[in-house]
């Protein structure tokens, strides 16, 4: 039984799809004019993981993510860059989707930009001033009256005679009502514009979603989402405008995540205290960064820092230790009640597992992880999970070689939900940011020299070349006779 924190709720409730076995879900996506930050990956990784819970639990899911290419931000960066808008959304772009599936990101099912959707956009529009909700003022602007809508502040539980306009909005002297939203704001001199009734402008930055949710995936839908900070004024005003407009519930859930902090402030572009993904790339691999992302229950607050990080690294270090030097070429499956899994590109001691098969839901390791991730994708305690099998392949290595191998199936198939745990052993524990371990040959050579050594009692020249290796952060474990190596 999976259950969802609903934040409209703010409780935990057990989920049901509006169609049996069918799941819409509108995620709220960048505004796309400048690198994306790891609070940006946080949550979309985090979206992510669900996107494949949702599948590996059997769901049919639409996944759409929206990228805002028109913005007031978007005009100044392009203005600053003296270049067309156009070109500057189509370069960050590209740039996010690489930044993305470099973190091991699908793609989403829909992903509509707001400048394809104008005619959706002043159709909604249209239709809020119809049923009495919108209003032209005096400077052009089209505003959401917010107290016609008695439900305002729902999703927020924030008091409606406490409210201001939203950010993103200019101070406006022509509103009915201080805490009204603009819907269609007319074009300055030289600013990109869009023809409509109400003249020549562009839309605001919280109708975007309203039209591009109903375009891609209907009027009422099953999940909503995006970061916390979305919640107030965007997600608000988005039920304002799509329940008025449209005479229905727009989301039934609403899925929101914690923000990233730096020194215990919120990570973001205002206040300059932001890490690139491209920058934190260049320090520490994907997988290390995805891990950092999930060790926390995606609505809690994540810390930044290099040290949490490192532990990442660590603990990722620990699971492929476990899979090192387990082969499953010609692994007997017959008996073990298996079904379909798709891991392609996994290669675990050169053999290809895109056609393993999928361990049955009955294990008991399969049934903890289901258990914890039922419960509201509780990540964290999903991966204990894995360290519980991870141990548990350690102890039968020496005695119970079979059962090591089919518990690396689990643990592998396990981490493909979470995104992690999908390389060869071995290309982890040896890959490096170290220009030295573009050699493998240097380091086998070493690692034979050493061994001789060793073996003519040659301390001192056996600890030269382990400080040598410690020089250049490779980890050397000699075990059963045979020495293996990995980076640190």
């Amino acid at each position: 039984m999976l259950k969802i924190h609903n934040t409209l709720t703010q409780s935990k409730q057990e989920f049901v799809p509006i169609e049996p076995g069918k799941i819409r879900m509108y995620v709220c996506g960048i505004t796309i004019y400048d690198y994306c930050h790891i609070g940006h990956a946080r949550t979309f990784v985090s979206f992510d993981i669900i996107t494949r819970y949702l599948r590996y639990s059997g769901y049919d899911l639409t996944y759409v993510r929206n990228i805002t290419d028109i913005d007031d931000k978007i005009i100044a960066r392009a203005s600053k860059n003296g270049e067309n808008f156009k070109q500057l959304t189509k370069r960050y772009t590209q740039i996010m989707h690489e930044d993305f599936a470099a973190l091991g990101m699908a793609a989403p099912d829909i992903e509509p930009k707001a400048t394809d959707s104008i005619a959706e956009i002043i159709e909604t529009i249209q239709s809020l001033i119809d049923k009495g909700f919108a209003y032209q003022g005096t400077s052009g602007d089209v505003y959401y009256n917010v107290p016609k809508f008695e439900d305002y502040g729902k999703l927020s539980k924030q008091n409606l005679e406490a409210l201001q306009a939203g950010e993103r909005v200019d101070v406006a002297t022509d509103k009915q009502n201080s805490m009204d939203f603009v819907l269609w704001k007319m074009a300055k001199p030289g600013e990109p514009e869009w023809d409509s009734p109400w003249g020549g402008g562009r839309p605001g930055w919280h109708i975007e979603c309203s039209a591009m949710s109903k375009k891609c995936i209907g009027e009422h839908f099953d999940i909503h989402g995006g970061g916390s900070d979305l919640q107030f004024p965007h997600h608000e005003n988005e039920i304002a405008q799509s329940e008025a407009a449209n005479g229905c519930v727009f989301a039934n859930t609403w899925i929101h995540t914690g923000m990233v902090q730096v020194d215990k402030l919120k990570m973001s572009k205002s206040l300059d205290n932001f890490f690139t993904i491209r920058e934190v790339l260049k320090k520490y691999r994907a997988e290390t960064i995805r891990y950092f992302m999930l060790s926390s229950h995606y609505r809690s607050q994540l810390s930044y820092g290099e040290d949490n990080l490192d532990a990442a690294n660590a603990a990722l270090e620990r699971l492929y230790l476990s899979l090192r030097d387990i082969d499953l070429k010609g692994m007997d499956l017959k008996g073990m009640d298996l079904k379909g899994m798709d891991l392609k590109g996994m290669d675990l001691a050169g053999m290809d597992l895109a056609d393993l098969p999928k361990v049955d839901d009955s294990n008991q390791y399969v049934a903890k992880f289901k258990q914890a991730m039922d419960d509201d994708f509780n990540t964290p305690e999903a991966v204990a999970v894995l360290f519980e099998i991870a141990k548990a392949i350690n102890r039968s290595k020496n005695n119970d070689l079979e059962n090591a191998r089919y518990l690396a199936v689990i643990l592998i198939e396990l981490g493909s939900v979470l995104g992690i745990v999908q390389q060869s052993p071995n290309d982890f524990l040896t890959a490096s940011a170290g220009d030295e371990l573009a050699n493998i040959e240097l380091i086998e050579r070493l690692i034979v020299e050493r061994k001789q050594a060793r073996e003519d009692k040659n301390w001192a020249r056996a600890d030269e070349i382990r400080d040598q290796f410690n020089q250049m952060g490779i980890v050397l474990e000699d075990k059963d006779g045979k020495t293996n190596w990995r980076s640190c």
